[in-house]
């Protein structure tokens, strides 16, 4: 067991063998070094020296592939320059859909090795073939929607589950489809972890949609078919809007208005998405 050394001892030893020999001296300023030495290297292994608490982090606080590891690194300048550069210089105006950009931490949607391009002018690959939209594109079909606060959104295609996040600022519900498990899986866990409490979740072929919760004031795809599924004009909302980007090689991307007259179709821009999977592709165009 530890005896710790008391000084004093030392002390008093100094006092009685000051009258020695200078060798008597040298040889007790030797021992009473080196007592002092072994006094403080025992201290150090005492309980009453002070200790620093190691932190362990619990299982929930490992990060998940695409959640940042350090979840207050938000990125807000990089996300208000995206907006003034890339999306508001290109005419985006809703200041809805604005806030929303400014909001989402896109970051945390992208895979942890592609995060530093996250705010880049350019889609992101995220896996299994699929991206993460570029930001422009994000706002754009959005604001064509309109989105009101009231409004019911079923988009087809989660992918990382970012244009989720974005309407999920905006409205009431949204119902978004990923036919790619893994993808719809971390997609889900991304957003719980965000706290999103508005979206519902299904995984499978969004090609023929969510008729169980139709009709929808809103139809955002993000995949493109073919053709526009009739399956998905079925659930529009009459007075609603749909957005899809429709086409094999040449795409363009549709802004489709549901009037009491029937379909109204315009053709917004050309664009390039990765295909719609699953029974689209048995759709000839």
């Amino acid at each position: 067991m530890y005896k710790p050394i008391d000084r004093r001892d030392s002390l008093r030893r100094l006092e009685i063998e000051n009258t020695g020999t200078i060798s008597d001296k040298n040889h007790l300023v030797k021992n009473l070094l080196l007592t002092t030495i072994a006094t403080v290297l025992l201290a150090g292994c005492g309980r009453s020296s002070p200790t620093v608490p190691i932190h362990k982090p619990a299982a929930e606080e490992v990060p998940k592939a695409g959640v940042d590891s350090h979840p207050k690194t938000e990125r807000k300048a990089e996300r208000f320059e995206m907006v003034a550069r890339q999306i508001v210089a290109r005419g985006v105006r809703d200041t809805n859909v604005l806030e929303a950009m400014r909001k989402v931490e896109r970051h945390r949607f992208i895979p942890l090795g592609s995060q530093p391009a996250a705010y880049r002018d350019s889609p992101v690959p995220i896996g299994y073939g699929q991206t993460i939209s570029q930001p422009f594109i994000v706002a754009y079909m959005t604001e064509a929607l309109k989105p009101q606060a009231s409004d019911r959104v079923l988009e087809i295609g989660t992918g990382s589950g970012y244009q989720a996040a974005v309407l999920a600022q905006i409205v009431e519900e949204v119902y978004t489809i990923e036919i790619v498990e893994p993808l719809a899986s971390q997609a889900q866990d991304v957003l719980k972890e965000l706290k999103y409490q508005n979206i519902r979740f299904r995984t499978g072929d969004g090609y023929k949609g969510w008729p169980e919760a139709a009709p929808f004031d809103k139809i955002i795809v993000t995949a493109a078919p073919p053709k526009v599924p009739q399956h998905l004009l079925d659930q529009l909302k009459l007075g609603g809007r749909m957005i899809i980007p429709v086409g094999r090689w040449n795409q363009e991307l549709l802004l489709i208005r549901h009037t009491p007259d029937g379909y109204r179709r315009e053709h917004v821009l050309p664009v390039r998405f990765v295909p719609m999977t699953g029974a689209a592709q048995k759709e000839q165009p």
